[in-house]
């Protein structure tokens, strides 16, 4: 058991607060996944306290924002300001607050120059590299992108989820220390996330075992790429199902396009299996367990949790080569990478978009082709999970960077 020690004056364990937008059972992104487990493995070194968005949870020492009344109907992008403002509020009495996302980096910034205590930002995303929110959010863009740039430039650590992730934020925020910006990867449950050979999921959504099938899982947004696999599905052998855990679009304008591309298929093949509402965690993992290929078509991917969802779940992946993707995915031992030249608007639009299609569905068809090849792929996909992307190695590093700032707060 692991000793929970204070290192600031008084007794008992130092206590962190967490904040973040989402936090089970409201959790739709990697960056949620990431907060539910590290409070988890935190608890057992610290005094750890949540604070999130949403309805009200009944976990102790997990506390919810609702949305302002005096903000209905503002920009979401303003509501998240006012639900931040009430966040750092709640978090008097800490030692040190670590917030996640854009979404509560405000209330993390604010805390600090409120209650006088550290502040940790994980980046798992950057807004300057996702300029296609300016459609989603309008003038709540320039807003998302101010909460972000000033809490990492003022932040006391940045904790990066890749080494892909930290040279964009010193690339992005040239005035950070890149003392200041640790790499802390993502991790996976691995007890949970194990290979499961039930078929009751599968035999409910509609999905044949006796036929080999690409899945894909993921929010519908621009970053993701799902319009690109939709494309290079079109190359995919008659028999092979396609799978879409695909839900949450960003804009009108994507849903519409995806729902085209899907209906286009639906015209000339059968297998393809679309759920559009979010499954619970088992039920992920039984169609994960049962894919032939997992593919993450990401044009923007800071370190891409889904892919070591599937490689604990013995699924070989096939993953574009861009962001801390590689990091994950060890090309031609856990999966195959596929190249992408990108532009460098901060977008991730591939510059040959026909050549990234080509070149996605020829690593798909390597892999559907070679069965046994893909087999192996996904067995050293678990082991690689299991090696090195344990959630209690993360938790340690990460208290590694609380126990610093504590330190140096003191001296």
């Amino acid at each position: 058991m692991v000793r929970k020690v204070r290192l600031t004056p008084g007794s008992g364990p130092i206590r962190v607060d967490l904040l973040t937008r989402e936090y089970p059972p409201e959790v739709y992104g990697g960056a949620g996944v990431h907060v539910e487990y590290l409070a988890r493995e935190l608890r057992r070194r610290a005094d750890v306290r949540v604070h999130c968005f949403g309805a009200p949870r009944d976990e102790p020492a997990v506390t919810a924002y609702p949305q302002p009344a005096a903000l209905a109907g503002a920009n979401p992008a303003l509501q998240t300001m006012g639900v931040d403002l009430a966040m750092a509020a709640g978090c008097a009495g800490t030692d040190l607050v670590h917030s996640h996302t854009w979404y509560a980096n405000l209330a993390g910034h604010t805390a600090k120059l409120l209650h006088g205590v550290p502040h940790v930002v994980t980046v798992h995303s950057l807004e300057p590299l996702r300029p296609w929110k300016a459609e989603q959010l309008g003038g709540g863009y320039t807003l998302s992108s101010w909460c972000e740039r000033s809490a990492i430039e003022a932040a006391d650590a940045v904790i990066a989820v890749s080494a892909g992730m930290r040279r964009d934020v010193l690339t992005a925020y040239p005035a950070v220390n890149p003392a200041r910006v640790q790499v802390v990867h993502n991790g996976i449950d691995t007890a949970q996330y194990a290979p499961d050979h039930g078929t009751e999921v599968l035999t409910r959504l509609g999905v044949d075992p006796d036929r080999p099938s690409v899945v894909y899982v993921g929010r519908i947004t621009r970053q993701k790429g799902l319009p690109y696999l939709l494309r290079a599905a079109r190359s995919l052998p008659a028999r092979t199902q396609l799978v879409l855990l695909a839900g949450a679009p960003d804009t009108p304008e994507i849903a519409a396009e995806v729902r085209g591309l899907v209906d286009d298929l639906r015209a000339t093949r059968s297998g393809v299996v679309w759920v559009a509402e979010m499954l619970p965690k088992h039920e992920v993992i039984q169609v994960l367990s049962h894919a032939t290929v997992f593919v993450c078509p990401s044009v923007y991917e800071p370190m891409g949790i889904v892919n070591l969802e599937a490689m604990a779940c013995e699924t070989a992946v096939v993953a574009t080569a861009t962001g801390g993707i590689p990091e994950v995915v060890d090309d031609g031992a856990t999966g195959l990478l596929v190249p992408i030249a990108q532009a460098t608007d901060g977008s991730g639009t591939p510059l040959d978009p026909d050549r990234f299609v080509t070149d996605l569905a020829a690593a798909i068809n390597a892999l559907l082709a070679d069965p046994e090849r893909t087999a192996q792929l996904g067995r050293a996909g678990r082991r690689r999970a299991v090696d090195h992307f344990s959630w209690t190695a993360i938790a340690d590093r990460t208290m590694d960077v609380y126990r610093s700032l504590l330190k140096e707060q003191r001296s």
